[in-house]
């Protein structure tokens, strides 16, 4: 376990290191001057320089990615070109909504899609298996904005039909205010969750139909399990090493939906921080941004391949086999 470990961590600080690479490249073939931007249309030439040497883009690119990822490595991502304010600091401020909101999303996620995709899978009639394939189609073409905005009109405070949630922004006081921050980011989390459930409900009822056909769940049966029991004990437990990969793919996929979201629910988090630095040109905080998203889905891969090899007994055994073999 720890050589595989290390090994999984070792692709991952290279993986990140590649990424790292194409992030600042694409950023620097970006037309347009950012520092000529910055300093305005009318500003002499002395100005433009004083700032591109300001903000290092006089330096050759091998020393400004070096001096970037060597910043980013001792946790420094640099100051931000508009305000002045540090970039980790106003990350960690949003990561506190963004982060909430994913997880929140995620459960909602899980509750509706496992759940329905056994129902869905284990259901005897005709016509309650095409309902659910239907559902499952139909929750899964919805556009994020669309769910969102109709959310929106039937449960938001002063404008929906039923108003019982807020719909736009978030407390001012963040999480010191818990029951306002939760009710705030209730109709984000479900309009992301049902989308993605959609999809879990899908893969979940391919899996256990999977295992349904399989001799396993006649096993259970002849040992005295009814159909129900064993598909739920024996083949959900089976199909779980593909489950956890499914469920970490759309985690990542989430943060798209989150984007969204948080855009049409007025949230200050991470994606409406991303799309507002992408649109000021800010340089720095741009990259590193990119680079904090793109370390987080590399973590997702990396949980995936730990978890897998906890939760399936097949791993255990290679591993046990090639020690014996040594």
């Amino acid at each position: 376990m720890a050589r595989f470990l290390m090994r999984r961590v070792l692709l991952f600080i290279l993986a990140l290191m590649g990424i790292s690479l194409l992030i600042f490249l694409a950023l620097r073939i970006l037309p347009g001057d950012v520092a000529a931007v910055m300093a305005g249309l009318d500003a002499p030439p002395g100005r433009v320089d004083r700032l591109r040497r300001q903000m290092g883009l006089d330096r050759s690119y091998p020393r400004q990615y070096l001096d970037w990822i060597s910043d980013f490595l001792e946790g420094d991502l640099g100051r931000s070109i508009l305000t002045n304010r540090s970039i980790a600091s106003q990350v960690g401020i949003r990561a506190q909504i963004t982060f909430p909101l994913i997880l929140l999303g995620l459960g909602v996620a899980l509750l509706l899609g496992i759940p329905l995709g056994c129902a869905a899978a284990l259901a005897r009639s005709p016509r309650m298996q095409s309902l659910s394939h239907m559902a499952a189609i139909v929750g899964g073409s919805v556009p994020a904005l669309w769910s969102g905005l109709l959310l929106i009109m039937l449960f938001a405070k002063g404008s929906g039909l039923i108003g019982l949630l807020s719909s736009q922004g978030f407390p001012a006081l963040g999480w010191a205010q818990p029951g306002q921050a939760l009710s705030s980011l209730i109709l984000p989390a479900l309009s992301t969750g049902i989308i993605v459930g959609a999809g879990i409900m899908r893969y979940t009822r391919s899996l256990l139909t999977d295992m349904l056909s399989s001799g396993y769940v006649d096993m259970g049966m002849a040992c005295g399990m009814t159909r129900t029991q064993a598909a739920l004990r024996i083949g959900l437990r089976l199909a779980s090493p593909q489950l956890v990969s499914v469920v970490g793919l759309t985690m990542a996929e989430m943060i798209t939906g989150v984007m969204v979201s948080e855009n049409l629910f007025a949230l200050p988090g991470l994606g409406s921080m991303l799309i507002t630095d992408v649109g000021n040109r800010d340089l720095p905080a741009v990259q590193s941004e990119l680079l904090l998203l793109a370390a987080f889905f590399l973590f997702l891969g990396l949980l995936v391949d730990v978890i897998h090899r906890l939760i399936d007994p097949r791993f255990r055994g290679t591993a046990r086999r090639e020690v014996a073999d040594r």
